[in-house]
């Protein structure tokens, strides 16, 4: 574990960078100098598994490419206290960021949106935002816990919900669902600062992280609104470590074994066939 006023300063310098990426618009991130991509399914606090990742994508190795994680919060690897760990690929993040401040990104899901808006989350009767921030306490102490917390929060604020790679494919969380799609708005997306009815059920920002339409016209639909061809995304839990519901989308998941993610070159046009065979598993 990294020294508390270390780890608070990195996580601060990860959000002044994030802040700073190359081709960031408001919340949204259009790739540059950009040959490949590597997308994580949802980690979910499994360290293993983004350590894996990370080796698979060789971002020294491969300066063109980019690194994109989604969802790490809020999992099943415990404290002795309790506490929930997930906080730990938080840190990695950040340390990652400083490392490779143009090639890594980090899209956040349905959970942080719960934890930075503070709308809990209960699974197996357990509210997670709370397991969260016991797990940061109990790792950082009663003097830097709340001042690691709160620098989380901040960086869930900013960083991208959407990430664009030059030959169309879009990478985000999810979709929204079809009765939310008319009311979606993408240059929401493109603000500097929310308004708080983004944020709300029915805004663009929690339909975008919590839909789970599937169907061939959300996803269609979806994409035209965003002027993409093809779409990446997480949320949903897949067996196989990935599924693939429709023609214009594939689902990646990292929480459980087998770990899903894709690998998909981003200097050329993709088929929907072709992305499908960009997909492997740890």
């Amino acid at each position: 574990m990294p020294a508390p006023d270390r780890m608070l300063t990195h996580l601060r310098q990860a959000v002044a960078l994030v802040r700073a990426t190359p081709g960031r618009r408001g919340h949204t991130v259009a790739l540059e100098g950009c040959t490949d991509v590597l997308v994580a399914g949802d980690l979910h606090g499994h360290v293993a598994h983004f350590q894996a990742l990370l080796k698979f994508a060789d971002l020294a190795g491969h300066p063109a490419r980019h690194f994109v994680m989604q969802e790490v919060i809020h999992g099943k690897f415990r404290y002795p206290n309790g506490g929930d760990k997930s906080h730990q690929l938080v840190d990695l993040f950040a340390a990652l960021k400083g490392q490779f401040p143009r090639q890594v990104h980090y899209l956040p899901g349905n959970h942080e949106l719960a934890q930075w808006t503070n709308r809990p989350v209960l699974k197996a009767d357990e509210n997670q935002n709370a397991l969260f921030r016991e797990g940061v306490n109990e790792a950082y102490g009663a003097k830097f816990g709340p001042q690691i917390y709160d620098a989380y929060l901040d960086l869930f604020r900013a960083l991208p919900v959407a990430v664009r790679a030059p030959n169309g494919v879009l990478v985000s969380h999810s979709l929204p669902a079809t009765r939310s799609l008319a009311l979606f708005d993408p240059a929401r997306l493109e603000r500097d600062t929310y308004a708080e009815e983004d944020l709300q059920p029915g805004g663009s920002v929690h339909s975008l992280l919590w839909g789970r339409d599937t169907s061939p016209d959300a996803a269609a639909n979806f994409l035209r609104k965003m002027g993409c061809e093809l779409l990446v995304s997480g949320h949903i839990a897949c067996n196989e470590g990935f599924t693939v519901p429709n023609d214009r989308q594939v689902i990646v998941d990292c929480a459980e074994p087998p770990g899903g993610y894709v690998l998909f070159p981003a200097d050329r046009p993709l088929t929907h066939a072709e992305l499908v065979a960009c997909v492997k598993t740890i």
